[in-house]
Order: C-alpha cells, then structure tokens, then sequence
C-alpha cells in the first residue's frame, strides 16, 4: 500500500463511446497522487484500445483483462486486488468526476478522520446533457445502509488504513450496496460532501437501468451480506428496503423540481 495514493477502480465493457471522457476527468483532477486500475469484462469494441492509447500518455493508467465475462464484481476485484493505494475510488467506464473531487473527499476524511466519503452527483444522459442532481446526506451512518443504498457508487472512496482492503461480494448486481454495507460496518459511519463532485451516465442497456429484476439481487444481499433467513430477507426487502427507496425517489424528485439544478 502506497501512502497517500488513490487507487481509482474503473470496469470496463463496450463503453468506448465514453471511456475517453471518463479518463479525462481523472486526467483532470487537482489531486495528482492517483492511478487508475482499469479492469477489461471482455469488451467486443474499441474500448480497451482506446485506453492504450492514454496508457501511452500517463503511466498512471494501468489496463488488466479478464480471460471471461465475469460481471461488474469480479471485474472491480480485481482492480482492487491489483491496487497500489491507500484509498479505494470507484468509477464507471461511462461516469465522469469533476475536477476537485477527489481533493474535497480527502479534505474531508482529514477532517473527520472516517474511513468511508461519499458526495451529491448529477445525472446526464447519452449526451452529457444534466438531467438532475443527487443530493448526498450529510452522513450515513450503519442503520441507515441497511436500510437502502444511501451512496452513490461513482463518489464512494475508503481508506485501507481505516477499513482495511474490503472486497465486493461477487453478485451479477447490486454488489456496490453490498459492499458500501461491508465498509460501513467496520467503520460505523461515511461522510458526505453535499456538493455533487461527480456525473453518473444513465444509458440505455445498462446493468443497473432496469430495477424489477434487481429484486432478487436486494434480497441476496440481505441474506449474504447480512446473514438474515430468507424469510426475514423477504422481510428486509418489503417493509424496509422498498419504503426508504420509493422515500428517496419522491425527495430527489422534489428537490429537483423545487431545489433547482
């Protein structure tokens, strides 16, 4: 482990019509300590070679392959498995930073010695266009996680040093709230910053675009991660899960509408 350094973990699978952008806003951030552990899912487009050719401009960017289509976990362990730094970022081959946010987030952690940030970030559609705002709670503490994923992945980041290197539960999908559950379990509570420091990509096609058949996958983190029957999982999901979840849908609605942009 690298001290100081962030390790920033980066899927990648037919994105080439994005990965360029995505990498330029890690080129852009005003903290320069950073590589980036891109892991290729077996894309079939121009993806990988598009990170070839910034790989031959920055040594910061590193590109690893998988021999078979693994999903987004195993594809992000394997980045974080073969991660040099202190502190594990996490960014979509489709998703964007702004440019101060990883020196905010460390600002933070500094200032409250915690070992799990997280911030607001934007929606933008296939265009870039900004299609809304995510607004961040000031903290999420363990409760509160369990309940429904209160953290945007793209601006999650965690200290080794604090939590230790924490792997994500090796599901199809929802294994970022299962990991966000791992972190903040060993740490008891993250930190937001309210300003949006990121831009999620919704696209078409996506892995997390459709929410029905993620059903199952919620259900499995409460039975996997957690540990509860799967009775009482079924339980988790009905009258816990879909209340806080349909609760923070109807307030970012209204922040948006009402809040501005």
């Amino acid at each position: 482990m690298t001290e100081g350094l962030v390790s920033i973990i980066t899927t990648l699978y037919d994105s080439g019509s994005y990965i360029g952008r995505t990498i330029e806003s890690v080129l852009s951030q005003t903290y320069t300590n950073w590589e980036m552990v891109i892991t290729d899912d077996c894309s079939v487009d121009n993806g990988p070679a598009i990170v070839e050719e910034y790989m031959k401009k920055d040594s910061r960017i590193r590109l690893l392959r998988l021999a078979e289509n693994g999903g987004p976990g195993i594809a992000r362990n394997n980045s974080i498995r073969n991660a040099n730094g202190q502190y594990i970022a996490f960014l979509d081959s489709d998703d964007m930073w702004k440019p101060d946010k990883l020196e905010k987030q460390l600002a933070l952690m500094d200032k409250t010695g915690c070992g799990v940030v997280y911030s607001s970030y934007y929606t933008c559609d296939e265009n870039d266009c900004i299609t809304g705002i995510v607004k961040s709670r000031c903290k999420v503490p363990y409760w509160r996680i369990v309940c429904d994923n209160a953290i945007g992945f793209l601006t999650m980041m965690y200290d080794r040093k604090v939590t230790g290197l924490v792997l994500m539960p090796e599901i199809r999908k929802r294994q970022d709230w299962g990991l966000n559950i791992k972190l903040i379990r060993k740490c008891r509570v993250a930190y937001g910053v309210r300003e949006p420091l990121a831009c999620y990509r919704i696209r078409t096609g996506s892995v997390s675009r459709e929410k029905f058949p993620l059903i199952k996958y919620n259900v499995a983190i409460y039975r996997e991660i957690l540990g509860y029957s799967k009775f009482v999982s079924v339980l988790m999901f009905t009258f816990v899960f879909m209340p806080f979840y349909f609760c923070k849908k109807a307030l970012n609605y209204f922040q948006n509408i009402f809040g501005g942009r």
